[in-house]
Order: structure tokens, then C-alpha cells, then sequence
């Protein structure tokens, strides 16, 4: 395996406690070259072919009898019901780390396995490859950032070396014409594409399906759907509004973003890393790719992301608000390697307001392209390559 993946060592330990491990993400994130790689020895088994999963659909408890001794099963959404009989097998022999699944659709599959194989199997997301999985080091640099932004982290577009854009304009045609029109409610593919570019042009906006609806040419409901759909198959993710008790005057829609920034650039029609010094969208694209390496962070150690943003009606905004170990991890991102007086002032508003309702204490960071370390007017400055220091906290 040519990048060794942070969550090899959360894999190990699942399959040690569980008779079946999955592993969903998104398509190409690398699930099914870590499987073989990790299970050497399981017959390695893909749904993605019709004959097979016509052997696995009509016939499944045949097909199950011979892998008795285990397998990989790879993009087992396209065969849900098999889990069903899966269940039988590894309830008659619990023996552990026999069979690995995969699959890049989550809502559908996550309902299968929870009806089929709850207590029975770990479950693990693997999202494309960190900034730390890449070895990159020397992320301060205005440069390097939109370099790293522009590729992206799908393996196969590091491995081959390819050009972002021979890689995303492949990625995207084959992720609408496989996936998308594999399900029901979407109608025109064509509408859906347009819709899919409009999504990118809102990263790190609050979702409006009103106005997105609107340029798209579609109901609110359409657009609910879809992106429902785009959640599901690891397109985007929505970023919940955090919204406990101490102010009602909230914003609580979700904000947009992406799972991998280099395909958001490439809807975004951004042909280089250069144009990203003067795009519109520089700043959200680089909130979406530190929001992206915490919630990598998390999902490695096989943990939940609980991650969210605030924000009042009065504009005052923390980009990442991380509530976990008993403590609210309040984030100010900032793509400037300068540090700035200012940049820390909705922190200190948010710290202040928290007072009022002191549930949890909370901890303030500014992360940031900057390089200076330590403590600043009671906030900790964490320059990118001290992020790890953000999800290790427990």
C-alpha cells in the first residue's frame, strides 16, 4: 500500500472484536486497496460485477456457502439484502475479522446494516487521504495551501500523478452516470450536474434551498432530494449549526461543504492551483479543507465527528466548534500567515456569551497558515501542521 492510512490501526483492532468489519466512504477513497492489503488472505469479492451480483441476488444463501471461511465483499450496496444472510452465517460462528464489506452509499447501506448486522459488525469511514497520509509537510506557504486544496486527496490522482482535471472530469461523469442514475427521483442528469456546480459554488455558504432551487430550476423539494443524494454517496456533508442554550438568536440550517476540495475545484471550473489566489471562493475552499483534515482526524480513530459551526444573527461566527471530551473546542480559521488582532475577536464574544451558561468549558483556537505556536489573549494558535494537536484532544 503505497500511502499508509492513519486508520490501519482502528482496522486491526475492529476485526479483532467483530465477525464482520465495514468500511464505507466515498468511491476511490482507497476502501478496497486497504481491505486487500489489510486481509491478505479473504477471497476478494466485487458487487460492482453484474454476473456476480446476479449469482449473489438470485441464489444468496448459495453464493454465501462458498465463502465460508470469510471474504471481502466490495460495494456491497448493490447487494443489500445479502446481509441479511450474512447475519445467519456469523451468528452460527462468530469467528472474528471473517468478513470485510464496503460500500460508498451511506444512508441506504448504514439502514441495511442496522437492521441486518447491529452488535455484529465495526464500522469505520475512510475518507480520502489526509495532508499528514500525503507526507505533506510544508503546507504554510500561500502555494503550497492551493496546491494542496486544488489536488484533492484521492489516491489515484497522487499514485498516477495525474492532472486534477484528467482525474475530477472522469470522477464526476462516472459518479453521475453509474450512481446517480442508478436511483430514483432525479429525473434529468443533465439538471442534476448543474445542480451539483451550483453546490460547489456555496461552500461554506448556509444551505438555501430556496435560492439554490431557484438557479437550478427546480422545487425546494428537488432540492432537498438531491442533496440528500450527494450526502449519501460522500459528495458533500452538511456542517450542523451548534446551537445549545445560550442564545435562541441562532442560525440553525447547516453550511455546505465538500468531501474532497479538489473535486469541488473542478466544478468550480478552477483550472489551476494558481487561480485560486484570486477566486471568489479561496477562503471557504481553504475553511473546507482544515474542516476536512479534523473531520479525517476523528473518522481514523474511528470516532464521531461532532463537529458544527455558530452563528448569531449579529454575524458573529465560529467556523468549526468541535464538542467533544467535555469540552467546546471553539475554531477560528484563517488562510493569512499573518497574525491579525482581530482575528481572534469571535472567539472572545463566544467565550464571553458561554459564561452566561457555563454547561462546558470551553477552549479557543485560532488555526491558521501562520507559523508562530502558543498562546495569544488567552486563545491557542495552532499553525496547519500542529492540527493534529485539535482532534487529539479527547
Amino acid at each position: 500500500m503505497l500511502y499508509p492510512r492513519v486508520i490501519t490501526e482502528r482496522v486491526n483492532r475492529l476485526a479483532q472484536l467483530y465477525p464482520v468489519l465495514g468500511i464505507t466512504g466515498p468511491r476511490q477513497s482507497g476502501k478496497t486497496t486497504l481491505a486487500k492489503f489489510l486481509f491478505p488472505n479473504l477471497p476478494y469479492v466485487s458487487l460492482e460485477n453484474l454476473d456476480i451480483r446476479l449469482e449473489a441476488t438470485e441464489d444468496p444463501r448459495a453464493f454465501l456457502a462458498k465463502y465460508v471461511n470469510g471474504a471481502i465483499f466490495d460495494e456491497v450496496q448493490n447487494t443489500p439484502d445479502l446481509l441479511s444472510y450474512l447475519q445467519q452465517i456469523v451468528d452460527d460462528d462468530p469467528r472474528k475479522g471473517r468478513y470485510v464489506i464496503t460500500g460508498s452509499q451511506n444512508f441506504a447501506l448504514s439502514a441495511h446494516i442496522a437492521q441486518s448486522l447491529s452488535g455484529r459488525i465495526g464500522m469505520l469511514t475512510l475518507l480520502p487521504l489526509s495532508l499528514k497520509e500525503l507526507n505533506w509537510r510544508d503546507v504554510s506557504s500561500k502555494e503550497e495551501i492551493h496546491k494542496a486544496i486544488y489536488a484533492g486527496g484521492y489516491p489515484r490522482l497522487h499514485h498516477d500523478k495525474m492532472q486534477p482535471s484528467e482525474f475530477y472530469s472522469g470522477y464526476i461523469q462516472t459518479y453521475i452516470e453509474r450512481d446517480v442514475r442508478q436511483l430514483k427521483n432525479i429525473g434529468d442528469l443533465g439538471s442534476f450536474g448543474k445542480f451539483l456546480k451550483l453546490c460547489a459554488g456555496r461552500i461554506g455558504q448556509v444551505v438555501n434551498f430556496s435560492s439554490l432551487a431557484l438557479d437550478a430550476g427546480i422545487s425546494n423539494t428537488t432540492a432537498k432530494q438531491w442533496l440528500t443524494v450527494l450526502e449519501a454517496s460522500y459528495i458533500i456533508f452538511p456542517l450542523q449549526s451548534y446551537y445549545k442554550n445560550f442564545s435562541k438568536r441562532l442560525i440553525k440550517m447547516p453550511k455546505l461543504y465538500f468531501y474532497d476540495t479538489g473535486l469541488a475545484c473542478s466544478l468550480l471550473g478552477i483550472g489551476s492551483s494558481e487561480q485560486l489566489d484570486s477566486h471568489y471562493l479561496k477562503g471557504g475552499l481553504f475553511e473546507n479543507l482544515m474542516i476536512l483534515e479534523v473531520l479525517k482526524g476523528r473518522m481514523n480513530k474511528g470516532l464521531p465527528g461532532d463537529i458544527y459551526f455558530w452563528r448569531d444573527q449579529t454575524g458573529h461566527e465560529i467556523d468549526l466548534i468541535c464538542a467533544w471530551g467535555g469540552v467546546i473546542h471553539a475554531v477560528e480559521i484563517k488562510s493569512g500567515a499573518t497574525l491579525q488582532s482581530d482575528y481572534t475577536k469571535n472567539i472572545d464574544y463566544f467565550i464571553e456569551l458561554s459564561k452566561k451558561v457555563p454547561e462546558e468549558p470551553v477552549r479557543g483556537y485560532l488555526l491558521y497558515s501562520g507559523a508562530q505556536a502558543g498562546m495569544f489573549r488567552g486563545v491557542e494558535l495552532l499553525p496547519i501542521q500542529k492540527i493534529d494537536r485539535l482532534f487529539d484532544e479527547k
